[in-house]
């Protein structure tokens, strides 16, 4: 007898949602070096819908690349980086913020529960939620309910970060392909692409989004001690990150320590050349 073909399997996808201004965002998202379309996605928020090569092309675990953009991405910025990602089998979400060690969450594609619940009590502390009603409704979806999958369950985390501010545009959606995700966010009309445009370009735009603001004291050429701190920081954590993506052959984390290194040492180099009085 003849038998009905099973469904396709849901295919890989990711979101990167920043605590921030798209004007803020975009430099930032330059030095990833990998095309994305960013787009606000509410209050203080947006959205990086990447176009995925390292997992569609490269095979790549898309956990582990999101992983280490999120991080990338949070090191050399004041705000946190959402990164939700889904393939066949599992989905969850990575919150980096800072230097701090990135938190994440995992339910298996079926909705079971496999993370640990004190990451969602992180979670919820790092991005300033409620530590009651919010943090209630995070517990429920660490709780096994057969009525809800993987992505259901990442639906109802975005539905908890609506009270901070998180309104996702139309069709930007968890579970959905790479491409349907670039095709609605492509369809927003303050959509705009981010892609590597050199470093000289890249520098120039972060330092006008960093002019007058409080992050300056920590730029290398402000000549305050916190500078060198900083750059001293970056380059401790830089090679670690470099060597851990290099041994998992993961672009995501050698982009991480990549970006923390280049940043450390053009501070270190700054300082040297430039002594203070």
């Amino acid at each position: 007898m003849p038998t009905e073909p099973s469904a396709p399997a849901p295919a890989s996808g990711a979101l990167l949602l920043c605590r921030a201004e798209p004007e803020a965002v975009a430099p930032a998202a330059q030095l990833l070096r990998e095309r994305m379309l960013l787009t606000r996605a509410g209050r203080d928020w947006s959205a990086l819908v990447p176009e995925g090569r390292p997992w569609r092309d490269a095979g790549e675990p898309v956990d582990r690349v999101l992983t280490g953009w999120a991080t990338a991405l949070a090191v050399g910025a004041p705000w946190p980086v959402l990164a939700l990602w889904w393939d066949a089998e599992r989905s969850g979400y990575t919150l980096a913020s800072g230097f701090r060690r990135p938190v994440g969450y995992v339910w298996l594609a079926n909705g079971t529960p496999a993370g640990e619940d004190e990451a969602m009590r992180t979670f919820a502390a790092r991005l300033g939620l409620d530590p009651v009603l919010d943090v209630q409704s995070l517990d429920q979806l660490t709780k096994p309910d057969s009525a809800a999958d993987a992505r259901a369950r990442l639906t109802g985390l975005l539905a908890v970060l609506t009270r901070a501010g998180l309104t996702l545009p139309t069709g930007l959606t968890p579970g959905e392909p790479a491409d349907r995700l670039r095709e609605a966010a492509r369809a927003r009309p303050d959509a705009r692409p981010v892609e590597w445009e050199g470093w000289q370009e890249t520098v120039r735009a972060e330092l006008e989004v960093v002019a007058g603001h409080r992050l300056a004291p920590w730029l290398p050429w402000s000549g305050d001690p916190r500078a060198r701190a900083l750059a001293l920081a970056q380059v401790a954590a830089g090679l670690p990150l470099t060597a851990f993506g290099l041994r998992r052959r993961s672009s995501g984390w050698i982009t991480a320590g990549a970006l923390l290194l280049a940043h450390g040492a053009l501070g270190l180099a700054y300082d040297l050349t430039h002594p203070r009085d």
